[in-house]
């Protein structure tokens, strides 16, 4: 598989408004976990429906293939989630981490569903296990795929054969024909050839542009070059800009994604889960200079993580550099890279390329301004530096036990929030006016919910409860 999607030239020629039969009761353009969430409930209504996936079939399923929870609320222990997880606490773990940015309406409404998200999942052949160890408190918010997403999304191939959904794999999405809000087919490719395909509703599920890397400088700059691309090489968001170019309302920014500091050895694209370094907790992150720039400690990984790609993406030529010692190597998961490990923090440093002088200084201010008191791992411990900018918050020991270890980190981009308007029925807004036949689900409408930052598992809770909404309601428009 090839690093990049290259675009194709639509001819729109082809399109035949109005004219021939319709091929499809409802089409789904997608093919991760929002669109088959559509495409089962769309079925389970008796329409005809066909998927359009752009990847092969061994590269199925977006990224959702690299997801490994969703977070759901749960007033009382739910399958294998543990203890009480309120609308209310949800939410509040949503302001934390948007700041505030966020419709309230539109994340209540996937709060509220996402609980019996769980047991429609179940149904579907999706299987749960109980959070992993290093997941830092993870039992009680968010329910593990057995087998991953790769297994999530295998499972829900396999209800949709069971209904009688058409799966067209490596069949690109040229053009939506699209009047007045109202959308009329659509314009494929595959192997070669273009071909009109009309149908009676349509949901697009098609991701962000994340994997675009043009469209991300335009939003980000020269800095966007050093991005990595966690997920699928497909998002490239040529759906998502066609729609709006054909007067679909916007909404987000574009240079807001859910980015995460992933291993700098990862591969430019798809590396997945994988290459996601959680050791930053009980770390000291040093840019290329040597210093210091953030609390490695402000709050619990799952609340947290998120923010450091968008961290290292403003440190000089995108790269910091978390160091930890022998204390604190076993309690993360590992990533998939082995450490860069010396028995003596000058050989790190130089291992790593870093300023031996400046980073030894940084370091040892560090271990300086360390304090008393009880350390825990797994739970907020207040254990804190006094006397240093950036203050560390939380699990704050020093640097001292070799053998230490040493992680390059990448911005590593999941998905982008500039996304297509909806209603709370996931119909996207033309114009303010809710389209007759087009709705929208998963990341390409992420962007109605967040506005920045992120929180463990959620897209995949916005996925589901979406794509569940917009096929059940074009099921029912059909």
């Amino acid at each position: 598989m090839t690093n990049s999607v290259t675009a194709v030239a639509a001819d729109l020629s082809k399109i035949t408004t109005g004219a021939g039969d319709y091929q499809a009761d409802v089409i789904i353009i997608g093919g991760g976990n929002a669109a088959l969430c559509a495409a089962i409930c769309a079925a389970e209504k008796g329409a005809s429906v066909m998927l359009l996936e752009r990847a092969p079939i061994a590269y199925r399923g977006g990224n959702s293939r690299h997801t490994r929870n969703f977070r759901c609320a749960h007033a009382a222990p739910l399958g294998v989630l543990a203890g009480e997880y309120s609308e209310d606490e949800f939410f509040n773990d949503l302001l934390l981490v948007t700041k505030g940015n966020t419709d309230e309406v539109m994340a209540r409404l996937v709060m509220s569903k996402s609980s019996e998200s769980y047991d429609w999942m179940t149904k579907q052949g999706v299987i749960f296990q109980p959070s992993l160890s290093g997941t830092l408190s993870l039992s009680r918010t968010n329910a593990f795929f057995l087998g991953g997403g790769k297994a999530l999304v295998n499972a829900y191939y396999q209800r949709c054969k069971a209904l009688g959904v058409e799966v067209r794999y490596n069949t690109t999405v040229l053009h939506l024909n699209i009047n007045e809000g109202e959308c009329d087919g659509v314009l494929v490719e595959a192997d070669g050839v273009q071909t009109y395909i009309r149908a009676k509703a349509f949901v697009v599920a098609s991701g962000g542009f994340e994997s675009n890397k043009e469209w991300l400088q335009e939003a980000w700059g020269e800095a966007a070059k050093n991005f990595l691309i966690r997920g699928t090489p497909y998002n490239r968001g040529e759906v998502l800009k066609q729609v709006l170019e054909q007067g679909a309302d916007s909404i987000g920014d574009p240079t807001q994604c859910h980015a995460v500091a992933i291993d700098g050895r990862a591969p430019e694209y798809d590396g997945g889960i994988v290459t996601r370094l959680d050791c930053v907790p009980f770390s000291v992150v040093l840019n290329e200079n040597g210093k210091r720039f953030y609390d490695e400690g402000e709050d619990v990984w799952p609340k947290r993580y998120a923010i450091w790609g968008r961290l290292v993406a403003a440190q000089p030529n995108q790269i910091g550099y978390a160091i930890i010692d022998q204390k604190s190597s076993e309690l993360f998961m590992p990533s998939v890279f082995p450490a860069t490990q010396c028995d003596s923090l000058p050989e790190l440093l130089q291992e790593l390329g870093l300023p031996i002088d400046e980073a030894m200084r940084s370091i040892q201010q560090f271990n300086e301004a360390c304090t008393d008191g009880d350390f825990h791992p797994t739970e907020l411990d207040g254990l804190t530096t006094k006397g240093i900018e950036p203050e560390k918050t939380n699990w704050a020991r020093p640097i001292d036990t070799p053998p230490y270890y040493g992680y390059s980190l990448r911005p590593g981009v999941t998905f982008t929030y500039l996304g297509m308007n909806v209603d709370q029925s996931a119909r996207v807004t033309f114009n303010g006016i809710a389209s007759k036949n087009v709705w929208a689900a998963g990341e390409i409408m992420a962007g109605n919910i967040l506005g920045e930052g992120y929180l463990a598992g959620f897209g995949m809770t916005i996925g589901t409860v979406f794509g569940r909404i917009a096929g059940t309601e074009a099921g029912d428009y059909v």
